[in-house]
């Protein structure tokens, strides 16, 4: 399998060669973005083991922030490899709302870049569900698109199904951190059996971490031993 995928990256690449969704120019190391782009981009260096909160200064790898310390979330930890601002905010925010798909790939292959290197992997990858009538309106998960990509990467299973999303909450941007927790109460029901006992949830941005804490919570619930967080940034 590895050397099919190879081979067909491969003709990808001489048929499609790589370029930089930022900037144009050709890409670096199979990906679209270019070695100076990818030296620009917004890297998160010091942030909170288990929520990936900014630190005013770099206190060590197993740093926890005050709230992490006072109220910690069902989840153990969160790898957030950028900063939600500048090339990876734009690489964000056109994919949710433009549908820029090439955008999930560079996203994924990022992310997947980083994980690799920090954490001992997961049996499974969560992406976030969308409710039902959010995902028909936008006519896609930009969550499950970038985890597409970072499970490839991986070699890592995928679950789109085990988790739903019944509620159709109000948008989490325009309310305060404690609006935000109130908001997700309830929010995720996991509607099979899950046999993993490590599991990853995947986004593309944390902001407050209330969703992550509410579909983390279901999962332990459900039986779930250890819960992660793996997004692209970090608000």
């Amino acid at each position: 399998m590895k050397k099919t995928y190879h081979w067909l990256s491969s003709i990808q690449d001489c048929l499609l060669p790589p370029t930089c969704l930022l900037c144009g120019h050709e890409g670096d190391n199979r990906r679209d973005i270019c070695q100076p782009c990818y030296g620009l981009l917004p890297w998160h260096t010091t942030g909170c083991v288990r929520c990936g909160a900014a630190l005013e200064a770099d206190l060590g790898t197993d740093c926890l922030c005050g709230l992490c310390l006072s109220a910690p979330p069902a989840f153990a930890t969160t790898q957030a490899p950028f900063i939600y601002q500048g090339a990876v905010r734009h690489l964000i925010t056109s994919l949710k709302f433009n549908a820029t798909y090439p955008n999930a790939r560079l996203l994924g292959q990022l992310l997947a870049e980083h994980v690799s290197h920090t954490v001992a992997l997961p049996e499974l990858i969560i992406p976030v569900p969308l409710n039902l009538a959010r995902y028909r309106q936008r006519g896609f998960n930009q969550a499950i698109e970038i985890a597409k990509t970072v499970a490839q990467e991986l070699n890592l299973p995928l679950d789109l199904a085990c988790c739903r999303r019944p509620q159709d909450t109000a948008p989490q941007t325009s309310l305060s951190a404690r609006q935000r927790q109130q908001n997700m109460k309830g929010a995720f029901a996991v509607v099979k059996p899950l046999r993993a006992h490590h599991v990853a949830i995947l986004d593309d941005v944390m902001t407050t971490g209330s969703t992550v804490h509410a579909l983390a919570l279901a999962l332990k619930k459900a039986g779930v031993e250890r819960v992660d967080v793996w997004v692209c940034a970090r608000a």
